[in-house]
């Protein structure tokens, strides 16, 4: 965990951000793979924040949230974590019921290029933290073949019930989750606070962002622009807000 740490932290200012090896879906030519076989979650909201996917993973209630989660089967870390870029756009709708505010969301058609995490879990523990987002009890295997076979599965109607497979690094398939919804049809919403402090704290270990960059980029998301300027989320971001 420690390498994984210093290649993605201290490197990242240097070294660009590991790329999804073509934003084509992912054909599965030798079946989906097993539940202790390797998969990329990657994260680009308050997950992108080491200690917050830690509560995922171990268990516990996040700082400044308003849920504790059961954690995995699979306690373990990540085997790797790396900054990564996903094609399209994270905008803000919805209500969060742990933060307050809107709740980020991902639409992979929009043009741009989104920040993420990529960390390197089993699909069991996939299975198990896309269950705690999706509100389910965590403990069964998600089947990914439509995902990894055709880059969509919807799997119910919340917010977070909709898999996405954008890609592959290092030819290991890159798995997410978002609102079945495109930005066109959310109800869009501006996030709270403390959510902007999270996703700016994961922003800056992945990617090695200072605070005024993290700021520009977050005031600028549909949800958030018109509602927080630079200036307030960079207000927001310091440890006495």
């Amino acid at each position: 965990m420690e390498e994984s740490r210093r290649s993605v932290i201290g490197g990242a200012r240097n070294a660009p951000a590991a790329r999804l090896s073509g934003a084509r879906p992912v054909r599965p030519a030798t079946g989906a793979p097993g539940p202790r076989e390797p998969v990329w979650y990657a994260a680009y909201g308050s997950n992108m924040h080491a200690d917050r996917l830690a509560c995922y993973l171990a268990g516990g209630r996040p700082a400044g949230g308003a849920r504790s989660y059961p954690g995995c089967r699979d306690r373990r870390p990540p085997r790797r974590t790396v900054p990564a870029l996903l094609p399209g756009l994270l905008y803000f709708a919805g209500e969060s019921l742990v933060w307050g505010g809107g709740t980020g969301c991902y639409d992979p058609a929009q043009d741009g290029e989104l920040p993420a995490r990529a960390y390197l879990v089993t699909v069991r523990q996939f299975s198990d933290i896309a269950a705690q987002e999706m509100h389910r009890q965590p403990g069964v295997d998600l089947d990914l073949t439509r995902a990894l076979a055709t880059g969509r599965d919807r799997l119910g109607p919340g917010r977070y019930e909709t898999l996405l497979c954008p890609g592959v690094i290092d030819d290991i398939p890159v798995l997410t989750f978002t609102a079945p919804w495109a930005l066109a049809d959310a109800d869009l919403n501006a996030p709270s606070a403390g959510y902007l402090r999270t996703i700016a704290t994961g922003l800056a270990e992945a990617h090695g962002w200072p605070p005024e960059r993290c700021a520009d980029y977050l005031a600028g998301r549909p949800g958030a622009a018109g509602q927080w300027t630079t200036r307030a989320v960079l207000a927001a971001l310091r440890p006495e807000a």
